[in-house]
């Protein structure tokens, strides 16, 4: 017995050291990929009848390592920065905007002239008076003068695509930052919750080494053990699944950040305070009022009203001017007129329908855009004040209170007033405590971040 119990106290030290020691390089060095690490087991040894009993201890690592390569510590400004720098969906955004500006200068350039040109043989035929054989030249242009009505709605319809295209542009750009900073806050909050699982595996751990020396001294029964030794591979299967929800934010905070594959994002930053709300009426006027989709959709309204104006004003007759000059062996003539065509079969009725039409469309999908902006904000609204009402009660009241449960049934454990069972039950109510603790506060953060992009409220400093 004796033997045993100095084995006891020799070994579960340097068990103890070891196992903080892994942990502390984990979370210096927390990377995207989980990497199973090889499972532990304690013998100890009974002299009385020589049976072995074996303890599940739990893989000693923390954050999942990264798979090579040096950490990219990210911050939030860093990761809005590298959205910004490398999204597709901005690059395209832009390209739209060339467009329309490549589009307004097609729209101010005016018709070019054509030019005709010439030349060829005369042959006198055999008649009475034949004709001079020699050499025929001719030389004509053509200018096709525009109507003033229609060149002023044409260029105003360029303008408004290029406003519109501008406001597509910000509206993307805003979403881009949004999934960014929405995947950064995602990968913070897994990584808390990696920290708050290994908090309790280590206490639950701490616990299976106590019960084995009891059990070992007669002090317990294996009962005790057998419970906490389910503990503790429950707390080892929360500690995987938490890494395993880290390594998929990751993933997703790459693909927002349009990180290179190589790089392994190391996110650092912490979850914004609260901040005091205006009404819902000025944030919902506020967001109608500054939002670019708004701004984009009335854009394409005057565009089209633009077009409507062009195809009306194309129903007056183009005329082309023309002048020409001949030179024929005998003799040189010069003429110079007009060419006007005649709207007799298309009166473009039906280009003038559908630029109606492409009017209404616009007007209907302003309407949409407004409810879907209001449904939105109020959506929004209303989670941030919830998540916060949440998370301001859970941190005043219920965390303390299990926290302090938790730190009086150990001590109660320690003297003997309470088993096994009180404890693990007062440490898995404070796991559920933070756990809603941490979910209210992602949910406020992610609240806020819709806000910020509707416009309700200014982005903070951290931009």
């Amino acid at each position: 017995m004796i033997f045993r119990i100095a084995a006891l106290a020799i070994f579960l030290p340097v068990a103890v050291l070891h196992g903080q020691r892994q942990s502390e390089q984990s979370v210096k060095d927390p990377g995207v990929a989980v990497v199973a690490a090889p499972t532990k087991h304690l013998e100890t040894v009974d002299e009385g009848n020589n049976a072995t009993l074996l303890m599940q201890a739990v893989p000693d690592n923390s954050v999942p390592q990264p798979v090579g390569g040096t950490p990219l510590v990210l911050t939030l400004t860093d990761a809005i920065a590298m959205a910004e720098k490398n999204s597709p969906r901005l690059h395209e955004a832009t390209a739209v905007t060339q467009r329309a500006v490549a589009a307004r200068r097609a729209a101010q350039a005016y018709t070019n002239p054509s030019v005709e040109v010439f030349e060829g043989d005369q042959y006198a035929k055999p008649i009475s008076t034949p004709g001079i054989p020699g050499l025929l030249q001719h030389y004509a242009g053509y200018q096709t003068i525009e109507i003033p009505s229609e060149r002023r709605a044409r260029q105003q319809g360029a303008q408004f695509a290029i406003s519109s295209s501008r406001s597509g542009e910000q509206a993307i750009s805003l979403s881009v930052v949004s999934q960014a900073e929405h995947a950064f806050y995602s990968a913070l909050r897994r990584r808390e919750e990696i920290q708050h699982a290994e908090e309790n595996l280590q206490l639950v751990q701490d616990l299976l080494r106590r019960v084995q020396v009891e059990v070992d001294v007669g002090e317990k029964g294996g009962l005790e053990l057998t419970r906490a030794q389910a503990e503790v591979a429950r707390a080892t299967f929360t500690v995987r699944s938490a890494q395993l929800e880290y390594a998929n934010a990751i993933a997703i905070l790459r693909v927002a950040v349009a990180a290179p594959a190589e790089a392994n994002l190391d996110p650092r930053g912490e979850f914004e305070p609260r901040q005091q709300l205006p009404p819902l009426q000025e944030v919902r006027e506020r967001v109608l009022g500054t939002h670019p989709a708004i701004a984009q959709t009335q854009a394409d309204i005057e565009a089209a009203r633009a077009s409507l104006k062009r195809e009306r004003a194309l129903r007056i007759p183009q005329p082309t001017a023309f002048a020409e000059y001949e030179n024929q062996p005998d003799l040189s003539f010069w003429r110079a007129g007009f060419t006007i065509p005649l709207p007799l079969w298309d009166r473009r009725q039906g280009q003038i329908g559908e630029a109606t039409a492409a009017i209404a469309q616009s007007s209907a999908i302003l309407e949409q855009r407004r409810l879907e902006l209001i449904s939105a904000t109020e959506r929004a609204y209303e989670q941030y004040q919830l998540a916060d009402q949440q998370a301001t009660s859970l941190e005043a009241g219920s965390l303390r209170a299990a926290e302090s449960a938790v730190e009086a049934a150990k001590s109660a454990y320690r003297f003997g007033e309470r088993g096994i069972i009180e404890v693990l039950d007062a440490q898995r109510v404070l796991q559920s405590v933070r756990g809603d603790l941490l979910d209210a506060q992602y949910a406020r953060q992610s609240a806020q971040v819709d806000l910020e992009e509707l416009g309700a409220i200014a982005r903070g400093a951290k931009h």
